[in-house]
């Protein structure tokens, strides 16, 4: 009788014959990932007019956010000392960093329901990151409608403000949107991890993707000293907006921060994503299955 031999995930071979082993784990994990959103895109053009209708529904919905704050301007002529095109502007780079996170990770809040119901394991024997699968999993290239809604919001502050343009400030723009985003899919992961433990902490989740994007779209001076030092110091998210944004604005920090700290955006956003990656290891290494 023929012996049966067990291949662990880690050594086994693509289709090309190469094992999975002799090439970096993050190109294997980009190459899977990328396989798999090709796939859900397909998928999803195959229907182009569903396609159409929801990514128009998920612009509009993005868009009643900023529809919010013009009306409070019917009212009033600045909030918390900021002019619409300055709040415009705040809003148009965290919308448009938080869509980009919620594109390509926005997937991860689910890993809560397949801890739960035990469907993780079959994403375990597979010879592919357990991250880029859990990450590509139901691609909602849908989503690329709080993309568009945030890049209009900031090409109108653009456009609208005076602002005295340096070469830095122009790179500041797409370095903070791009950070912005690494930031956000950071704490995406970060808050997975945690669902390993909490298995049903999705809101928890939210409270921090969701409500951060939410809580950057307004600016600082109307939230409280204690509440800005957390997300400055403690879950950066003042690094997506509020710091490089109000460089470009030539404004002072609430917490009278140096204005070099705005150029420490992308350190503090590869600073997350190890850290997240860090997290994402332990939790994956604490997962021990649903049992029976």
């Amino acid at each position: 009788m023929a012996e049966t031999v067990a291949v662990r995930p880690a050594e086994g071979r693509d289709p090309g014959g190469f094992a999975y082993e002799d090439r970096p784990r993050l190109l294997e994990g980009l190459r899977a990932y990328g396989l798999i959103v090709a796939m859900w895109v397909r998928s999803t053009m195959a229907y182009r007019a569903s396609f159409a209708m929801t990514t128009l529904g998920n612009l509009a919905a993005t868009a009643f956010d900023f529809v919010t704050i013009v009306l409070m301007f019917t009212h009033v002529d600045a909030l918390g000392g900021y002019t619409l095109p300055e709040i415009a502007l705040l809003y148009g780079v965290s919308a448009t960093a938080f869509g980009l996170a919620d594109l390509l990770l926005g997937s991860m809040e689910r890993l809560g329901r397949r801890v739960r119901d035990g469907t993780l394991d079959t994403l375990l024997v597979r010879p592919v990151p357990v991250l880029a699968q859990v990450a590509a999993d139901r691609f909602a290239l849908r989503r690329i409608g709080r993309i568009t809604q945030g890049l209009a919001v900031l090409g109108y502050a653009l456009v609208t403000l005076d602002i005295a343009w340096t070469p830095l400030k122009v790179a500041m723009l797409p370095a903070m949107v791009i950070s912005g985003a690494a930031v956000f899919g950071a704490v995406f992961v970060a808050g997975a991890a945690f669902q390993f433990v909490a298995q049903d902490a999705s809101q928890v989740q939210s409270a921090f993707t969701y409500g951060g994007a939410t809580l950057l779209q307004y600016p600082p001076t109307i939230f409280a000293k204690d509440l800005v030092r957390g997300v400055t110091f403690v879950v950066p998210l003042a690094f997506v907006s509020w710091l490089p944004a109000l460089y470009v604005l030539g404004r002072d920090y609430p917490l009278d921060l140096p204005s070099w700290v705005a150029f420490l955006t992308p350190v503090v956003a590869v600073g997350c994503l190890g850290l997240a990656g860090l997290v994402w290891r332990a939790g994956l290494r604490s997962y021990r299955s649903t049992g029976s």
